[in-house]
């Protein structure tokens, strides 16, 4: 009995938990990531802190800075995201590694809700790049009329490059864990 829990406890820990990237591609991605994520917090809170100090002590307005927190946001929630995913982190209702029993069933389930999630990632991913292009070449697909921000016209491409790429890497690592998933369900419990 003791021995199933400890199996379980160690299957679970090989999944969810802070990893350290093994490969070169990984350490690239996710030390990336992790820049990206650190530098954005950091600008965020500035920005913000700033917007408030000019607003409640100064009586003013920081003109614009909606723009700033918004491209900054979706920076720091995509990358974040895709580390998330390197991690296996990310937000889930995964009851299948509390509840289930260490089994096929167990396997199947996991190897499932990996399907599911890789499949739904799918689908984002191919909106995310239709997202970028219109944000890219504009309405008309022709570079002209790019959308861009009322105030600073700062062009939205920017932000939905953030959505696009986060998407990606979130894909590539739920693609990972899928694979993984696979070889367990089908190899009978192998890692």
């Amino acid at each position: 009995m003791i021995e199933k829990q400890n199996a379980a406890v160690v299957e679970t820990e090989d999944r969810v938990g802070f990893k350290q990237p093994s490969n070169i591609f990984d350490k690239i991605v996710v030390n990336s990531f992790s820049l990206v994520t650190f530098s954005m917090s950091i600008l965020l809170t500035i920005l913000i802190s700033l917007a408030t100090f000019t607003r409640y002590i100064l009586k003013g307005d920081l003109y614009g800075y909606e723009e700033w927190v918004k491209l900054l946001a979706f920076w720091l929630y995509f990358s974040g995201a895709a580390i998330g995913a390197f991690n296996g982190t990310h937000v889930s209702a995964d009851l299948v590694q509390s509840y289930v029993p260490n089994g096929t069933l167990k396997r199947f389930l996991v190897f499932l809700k990996d399907l599911i999630t890789v499949g739904v990632t799918a689908l984002f991913v191919w909106y995310g790049y239709d997202f970028f292009m219109f944000g890219f070449r504009g309405p008309l697909g022709t570079g002209v009329a790019i959308p861009m921000t009322t105030i600073w016209r700062i062009p939205m491409w920017w932000s939905y490059l953030a959505v696009f790429l986060g998407l990606v890497f979130m894909l590539y690592y739920f693609s990972v864990y899928l694979f993984k998933s696979a070889k367990e369900l089908f190899l009978g419990g192998s890692k």
